[in-house]
């Protein structure tokens, strides 16, 4: 199944954030990467998909690949809300359809990259999340990943296809977007920051710990169906975290003190329920099960930071 003695991976979604430094971590790592893209073929390996869907015919691209790394989705806009069927036919249904024809072409291992939101926003009030935890999922986002997952949990079942289900908080990393773009700029051009009094904690995830985790997953397949909390090793709080940035950008965070009620009332006030959440809320992730599965972050908090600002 393998070409020659490199081993061939299929990736979904090389063109995202994750998946930009995922492919060539791979190919220095001795795998031969097939990317399924939507624009015209690059690469003698790259395989042409129009769509991402209960429809798609992977019967090319999953023919002799030995591992399926899908990171594509249909990823949080306010603006769809409403659209339930589109994040079910992508996240859900789609994926299913991926992996039932990894599991037909006889590919060996599967790793799934869901999102910590299967848990939901916070866990104010409550223990640290766990891997087998109820999952509480918020938003359509939140709830399309834990429908694919409890999809890919029965189908990979005596399948002999191993899957591991990546559950990432927020990733960070050159050229993140969503929170960490908007904290990265507000840190570098000095903007106040009514944040000097939260007392939270949460976990973050570098781009290049994460990719990290999957190659090790690709090269070191366990049970069936296994699922991972993946952070780094450091949980902090927003300000820190803050101040951690203002660091690792040269220059010291502007950090000032704000009721939180107010500041809470405020937020939700300008349709910012989401950043109420993730900048006031706290997000605690349990980490021993992945202590033990012999991988350990190769980057800490403040390595990660100056590494996402050096690029």
């Amino acid at each position: 199944m393998s070409n020659g003695h490199r081993p061939t991976v299929l990736v979904t979604g090389t063109s995202g954030f994750v998946g930009r430094r995922l492919v060539p971590l791979l190919a220095r790592n001795g795998w031969v990467v097939r990317r399924a893209v939507r624009t015209p073929p690059q690469d003698a390996n790259d395989v042409a998909i129009d769509t991402l869907g209960p429809t798609t015919d992977w019967r090319e691209a999953v023919a002799g690949v030995d591992a399926v790394v899908h990171l594509a989705a249909r990823v949080h806009h306010q603006k769809e809300e409403h659209a339930i069927e589109l994040y079910h036919n992508v996240n859900v249904a789609g994926t299913l359809h991926l992996a039932r024809s990894a599991i037909d072409a006889g590919v060996r291992n599967f790793v799934f990259v869901s999102t910590i939101l299967v848990h939901g926003r916070s866990n104010n009030g409550r223990p640290p999340f766990r891997e087998d935890d109820t999952l509480t999922p918020r938003g359509l986002y939140g709830m399309s990943k834990a429908a694919a997952e409890a999809g890919l949990s029965e189908l990979v079942a005596g399948s002999g296809m191993k899957v591991t289900v990546v559950r990432p908080p927020m990733i960070y990393g050159a050229g993140a977007k969503g929170n960490f773009a908007l904290l990265e700029k507000a840190v570098k051009r000095g903007v106040p920051l009514p944040l000097a009094n939260i007392h939270n904690r949460r976990a973050f995830l570098s781009v290049e710990n994460l990719t990290s985790f999957i190659l090790h997953r690709l090269e070191r397949p366990t049970q069936g169906f296994d699922v991972f909390l993946v952070a780094d090793s450091e949980q902090v709080s927003t300000p820190q975290f803050i101040e951690r940035l203002a660091h690792a950008a040269h220059t010291s965070p502007r950090l000032f003190w704000m009721p939180a009620p107010l500041l809470s009332t405020l937020l939700k006030a300008s349709g910012r329920s989401e950043a109420n959440d993730s900048l006031l809320g706290s997000l605690e992730l349990d980490l021993s099960k992945l202590a033990t599965s012999g991988w350990r972050p190769p980057l800490s908090l403040d390595d990660g930071l100056k590494l996402a600002l050096s690029q």
